[in-house]
């Protein structure tokens, strides 16, 4: 390895921990700005509870033994939304890819259905499937879905078409193209797929835990508002956010090993 080259890895090196020492501190400013308001009594702690209130609630749940039920009732609906969402999402927009009339036949009720309130549904999905994590999972998966067929199906249909003569020109079938061409071109943007889906999944989840569960995080926030208990729903976004954050980051390494 030439020194110029080391030289280069360094400095990438330096600026990744520049800008995560700068994620780390802004956090931070924001938590002890927010706490030092709350004591001062700039801010209503009522309304925007504090972070030592939050500590305390979550300190409470923990002591309950209902912190660790309440994020293992969530986690699980979240992991099987999105698997389950990804999975069918990224196989329907491959046939489509494959059936090109029957994509133009279907598209303006994929539009549609990504359109719609998925929420005015609740009252169908609740009488069809029960209220229980059934509907909370079709909740879920009714608002990624849709979204991960148009997105990879935009995607597929993007490659580059020179690549795709080239192909054809050697007299591949489709399947060939596709298993070649199509998904390896495609690697990053199904990781891109994939990010976008954690963030869809857990406003899937959140919105059936908010109709019919009686656990995880959801519940918790809804329960905090209806008894006016703000440091319970406070506490619940705050673990909402740590959640998102960790399912985020963990598609964010799978990336970096597949870069490498």
């Amino acid at each position: 390895m030439s020194n110029e080259h080391k030289e280069y890895l360094k400095k990438i090196k330096r600026k990744n921990i520049i800008i995560k020492s700068f994620q780390i501190l802004i956090i931070i400013f924001i938590i002890t700005i927010w706490q030092l308001a709350a004591n001062k009594g700039l801010i209503n702690t009522f309304i925007s509870s504090s972070p030592k209130n939050i500590i305390n609630t979550i300190l409470k749940l923990y002591k309950d033994k209902l912190l660790f039920h309440h994020i293992g009732i969530t986690f699980y609906e979240v992991l099987i939304s999105f698997s389950l969402g990804t999975i069918f999402g990224i196989t329907i927009a491959s046939i489509l890819w494959r059936y090109q009339l029957l994509y133009k036949i279907i598209d303006p009720y994929l539009t549609i259905l990504n359109s719609m309130p998925k929420v005015s549904l609740g009252p169908i999905i609740i009488i069809i499937a029960g209220a229980g994590i059934k509907s909370i999972i079709i909740m879920a998966l009714l608002i990624s879905f849709i979204i991960t067929i148009i997105d990879v199906h935009h995607y597929f249909k993007e490659t580059e078409k020179n690549k795709i003569k080239l192909m054809k020109s050697f007299k591949a079938t489709k399947r060939q193209i596709f298993i070649k061409l199509i998904l390896p071109s495609n690697i990053k943007n199904l990781i891109n797929v994939c990010k976008v889906n954690i963030g869809l999944t857990f406003i899937g989840v959140i919105m059936g835990e908010f109709l019919v569960s009686k656990s995880g995080i959801g519940y918790l926030i809804m329960y905090g508002s209806q008894i006016f208990n703000l440091n319970l729903v406070m506490t619940g976004i705050i673990i909402l956010c740590i959640m998102a954050s960790l399912m985020y980051y963990i598609i964010v390494i799978l990336e970096k090993r597949i870069n490498h």
